[in-house]
């Protein structure tokens, strides 16, 4: 990888982040390189999607609205409503306008990290995913078993990802967004009529 290009953009996110971001930052790209290393996706831009995916998430709400104008980042409903998600597609942009990285297949990978979508490419995965298990993650409801089955099987994950955040927004009666019910629904298509790697992790251990 570029070591004098990745260590000038950790510069510049310790500064743009707080520290728990930034932390969760550097998981999210270690995670992301690890799971392109299995299976077959190109280790750099995973890396360098990792590290950008939440570049744009400590910028406070105004500010985030202000960008989107500037940019013509186009913001639906949903989003106009709930300005927390704008981060992700503000993001893309902002990966190649501020930080220069100008790679459309990780500025998608940005865009989808928070909601995902339905058929996401082996990259948008990976950042989707790592997002979700990186290390710093505690306390989400089978996130042990979702890490055990990643490695083995990836599209399975992704469906007990989504079936997880989703359980979460609707308890706390939290907005869903329409692109990760499709999402849901087509990682729950995928996965149906084969025994899971979690079925057989838990047969494994009665």
């Amino acid at each position: 990888m570029d070591k004098e290009l990745i260590e000038k953009l950790k510069k510049k996110l310790s500064k743009d982040l707080s520290d728990d971001r930034y932390e969760h930052t550097i998981g999210v790209a270690d995670t992301a390189f690890a799971l392109a290393l299995r299976y077959g996706a190109d280790p750099e831009k995973a890396y360098l999607a990792g590290l950008l995916h939440d570049c744009a998430k400590c910028l406070d709400n105004d500010k985030k609205t202000e960008l989107c104008k500037k940019y013509g980042v186009e913001l639906t409903e949903v989003e106009r409503e709930n300005p927390f998600l704008i981060h992700a597609k503000l993001g893309s942009v902002l990966a190649k306008e501020k930080y220069d990285i100008d790679d459309p297949e990780i500025a998608s990978a940005i865009a989808y990290h928070t909601t995902g979508k339905a058929g996401m490419t082996l990259l948008e995965k990976i950042i989707f995913s790592a997002d979700y298990i990186e290390p710093c993650r505690k306390d989400i409801p089978g996130l042990k078993e979702i890490r055990e089955c990643i490695f083995n099987d990836f599209d399975r994950a992704v469906y007990l990802i989504y079936e997880g955040t989703l359980r979460h927004l609707k308890n706390k009666d939290q907005v869903i967004d329409d692109t990760s019910l499709e999402a849901f629904e087509y990682y729950k298509n995928v996965c149906e009529g084969s025994e899971s790697v979690i079925e057989m992790i838990r047969r494994r251990s009665r």
